[in-house]
């Protein structure tokens, strides 16, 4: 727990204005992600926003030497897929847009799932499944709360649908730097691992594959892709351990009803 930072009331409030914030770029989003439209006009349409309009910065551009402020992850990419101008979206796909926000000194990080057009069955069973397991993991968030509980909410309801949960990757602490203590598995037993306390703020991002749960990793040193090429899925939300529950700071204007805390 040493390594774990805990928010003042200051902090928070600096990390909800964040989160606030990094809501809204998936709102304008929202009209800009379709047919045609390549993933770097999404990363640059992204960086312009942020900065000119939030008047914040993209915190992910630069990070670990990486070049742009988003990571796209279409079909069988399971993260960390590299925007560029070759790659446009086509009828049928999914794509995950990862994206991190920092304004005053403190950062968001929230992703989003987009179905381009008719997806096929299995693709919107997976973004839906994926989904709802995100919210399972964050439903058992509280004080006195194991890290295992999350991680075993959404392991067990991805598997029942008949999928796998990625191991290789994980949610993390954030705050003043992207990745800070703890690790979030997606995956566990209950009653397992650091228990919650107020004042931690952390992500939950499970990557969830349609065939097998392994991946590898691709020569750019980047894209992470499923094995087998089968399809994945991820959603993320940035989350504040409260004294009776939760908050998702990087919550969207259409999740308002789900947020049951």
């Amino acid at each position: 727990m040493s390594n774990i930072l805990i928010k003042t009331q200051d902090e928070i409030s600096l990390m909800r204005e964040a989160g606030r914030l990094l809501a809204s770029v998936f709102s304008v989003l929202d009209h800009f992600v379709k047919a045609g439209v390549t993933t770097l006009e999404i990363n640059d349409f992204v960086e312009n926003y942020i900065v000119n309009e939030l008047k914040s910065r993209p915190a992910s551009k630069g990070q670990y030497g990486y070049q742009y402020v988003l990571n796209s992850s279409i079909n069988e990419v399971v993260c960390h897929g590299v925007p560029s101008p070759g790659k446009k979206l086509r009828e049928r796909d999914i794509v995950n847009l990862d994206i991190t926000l920092e304004k005053d000194g403190f950062i968001a990080d929230s992703s989003k799932m987009y179905m381009i057009g008719d997806v096929l069955p299995i693709a919107k069973k997976l973004v839906d499944v994926t989904y709802d397991a995100m919210w399972k993991g964050i439903a058992c968030v509280k004080p006195g709360a194991t890290i295992g509980d999350i991680g075993h909410a959404i392991q067990s309801y991805s598997e029942k649908h008949g999928f796998s949960v990625v191991r290789d990757y994980c949610g993390h602490g954030i705050g003043r730097e992207m990745h800070e203590d703890p690790q979030i598995l997606h995956f566990g037993k209950p009653n397992t691992g650091i228990t919650l306390q107020e004042g931690m703020v952390f992500t939950i991002e499970p990557m969830i594959n349609q065939g097998s749960y392994k991946t590898k990793q691709k020569k750019d040193g980047w894209t992470v892709i499923t094995r087998d090429r089968k399809l994945s899925a991820q959603w993320e939300h940035t989350i504040l351990v409260t004294s009776s529950g939760f908050e998702v700071l990087t919550l969207r204007n259409e999740e308002m009803n789900t947020a049951h805390n």
